[in-house]
C-alpha cells in the first residue's frame, strides 16, 4: 500500500514538474512574440549596408550596370550606374539613317525599392539633338525613371498622347524656374523640363546639365545630361540640384548628383545622391 502511494506521489510530482516546465516555456515564448509586436529594433539587419548591383548590359565594346547603395540602417544613400571606359571609346559615332541615338534600359536591383526610381535609361547621342547649337554635341542622357519600362514604352508622343506629354503638374511639383518648352516630347520618353538659367542658355558651351521628364501631369524622370568631352576630362563632380516642393510618388529622392572616374577600375559612375525620404 505504501509502495503504491509513493508511486502515485512520484507520478503526480513528475506531472506537476512537466506542467510547470511547459508553462514556463509558453511564458518565455509569449514574451518574445510580444516584444516583436512592439517598437522595431533600431539595429539594422545583417548585410543591409552595401552596394547592390542590378542589371548589366553591353554597350559599344564595354558594359554598363545599375546599382543602389544602402547605409548601415538599410536606407538608400545613392542610386546610379557605372560604365567601363571602353564604352566611351567604342560607342558608334555614326548611326543608321533616322536613328538619333542608342538607349539601354537598366532595371534597378530590388534593394532600390525604397527609392522613387524603377530603372535607368542610358542613352548615347553621337550628334546630339535639338535645340540646334545648344545640345548638338556628342553626349549621354542618363534618365532615372520613376515609372516602369512598360509604362515608358507606351509613350508615343503622338496625337492625344502628345497632349499627355505636355500636361503639367501643379507648380509645387516642379522645381522653381524650370520651364516646359514645346518640341521637347520624345517617344518612349516624354517631354523635358529645362532650366533657362543653365549655363548653356547663357552663352556658355554645353558641358553638363540637369533636366526633368514630364508625362500625364507628373515628373517621370530625373536626367543628368553630360557630354562625351566632359567624361574624357575624368573630372570628379558633385552638384546640388533644384528640387520641387512636393513629390507625387513617396520614396527616397536625391538632393544632388555626381560624376566620378575610377582610375584603378577604369570606370565612370553617374549617381543621384543625398537621398531623402519625401
Amino acid at each position: 500500500m505504501m509502495t503504491s502511494r509513493l508511486t502515485i506521489i512520484r507520478q503526480v510530482s513528475t506531472a506537476l514538474a512537466l506542467l510547470l516546465f511547459i508553462i514556463g516555456m509558453a511564458f518565455t515564448q509569449g514574451a518574445v512574440l510580444g516584444a516583436g509586436k512592439g517598437k522595431r529594433s533600431s539595429v539594422p539587419a545583417k548585410g543591409k549596408a552595401g552596394t547592390f548591383v542590378g542589371a548589366s548590359r553591353p554597350l559599344g565594346g564595354g558594359t554598363v550596370r545599375s546599382w543602389v547603395t544602402l547605409d548601415e540602417k538599410g536606407k538608400p544613400s545613392a542610386v546610379g550606374l557605372t560604365f567601363s571606359e571602353s564604352v566611351l571609346k567604342t560607342v558608334p559615332t555614326e548611326l543608321p539613317s533616322g536613328q538619333e541615338g542608342i538607349q539601354v534600359d537598366l532595371p534597378l536591383p530590388k534593394e532600390a525599392g525604397m527609392t522613387a526610381f524603377d530603372h535607368i535609361g542610358f542613352g548615347w547621342n553621337p550628334k546630339g539633338h535639338e535645340p540646334e547649337n545648344i545640345y548638338t554635341l556628342p553626349h549621354f542622357d542618363i534618365h532615372f525613371y520613376t515609372i516602369s519600362i512598360e509604362e515608358k514604352e507606351r509613350i508615343t508622343a503622338q496625337g492625344e498622347d502628345l497632349d499627355k506629354c505636355y500636361l503639367k503638374p501643379d507648380a509645387e511639383y516642379v522645381p522653381a524656374g524650370y520651364i516646359l518648352p514645346p518640341g521637347t516630347a520624345v517617344p518612349r520618353m516624354g517631354a523635358h523640363w529645362i532650366d533657362p538659367n543653365a549655363s548653356e542658355f547663357k552663352g556658355q558651351p554645353f558641358i553638363k546639365t540637369f533636366l526633368y521628364g514630364n508625362y500625364d501631369g507628373k515628373l517621370i524622370f530625373f536626367e543628368p545630361m553630360i557630354t562625351r568631352s566632359f567624361f574624357e576630362t575624368k573630372t570628379n563632380l558633385t552638384e546640388y540640384i533644384k528640387l520641387p516642393q512636393k513629390y507625387a510618388k513617396p520614396g527616397y529622392y536625391p538632393t544632388k548628383y555626381s560624376v566620378r572616374y575610377d582610375a584603378d577600375k577604369k570606370e565612370y559612375t553617374v549617381a543621384l545622391e543625398g537621398m531623402t525620404l519625401r
